[in-house]
């Protein structure tokens, strides 16, 4: 059964950093892109960005370039977002989804999400 269980999200100050898993479990997520999503109270879920399965990079939101950055741990099956200089516009559900190969940029273009994680930034 695929899973993803996302972890690492909690309440952080302004300016302070955070590091997201996505575990996989059921599947070799090696040539899969994973793509990273938020959604805010009231807002739709937008993607943040998506690490495709050559472990490329693609960017969604212009608010988190430079700040955040998606890497794969092919031993632990795991994909991170690590994330600094966070700032109260970035509190949301973060949630890790799904697809081979390539990413797509909207949610309907992945196959399978994790339940999500919370991340607060406040004082």
């Amino acid at each position: 059964q695929v899973q993803l269980v996302e972890s690492g999200g909690e309440l952080v100050q302004p300016g302070g950093s955070l590091r997201l898993s996505c575990a996989a479990r059921g599947f070799i997520m090696n040539e899969y892109a994973i793509g990273w999503f938020r959604q805010a109270p009231g807002k739709e879920r937008e993607e943040v960005i998506c690490l495709s399965g050559t472990d490329r990079s693609e960017y969604y939101l212009e608010s988190v370039k430079g700040r955040f950055t998606a890497s794969r741990d092919k031993v632990k099956n795991t994909v991170y977002l690590q994330m600094n200089s966070l700032r109260p516009e970035d509190t949301a559900v973060y949630y890790c989804a799904t697809t081979y190969m390539f990413c797509s940029g909207d949610v309907q273009g992945y196959d399978f999400w994790g339940l999500g994680t919370q991340v607060t930034v406040s004082t």
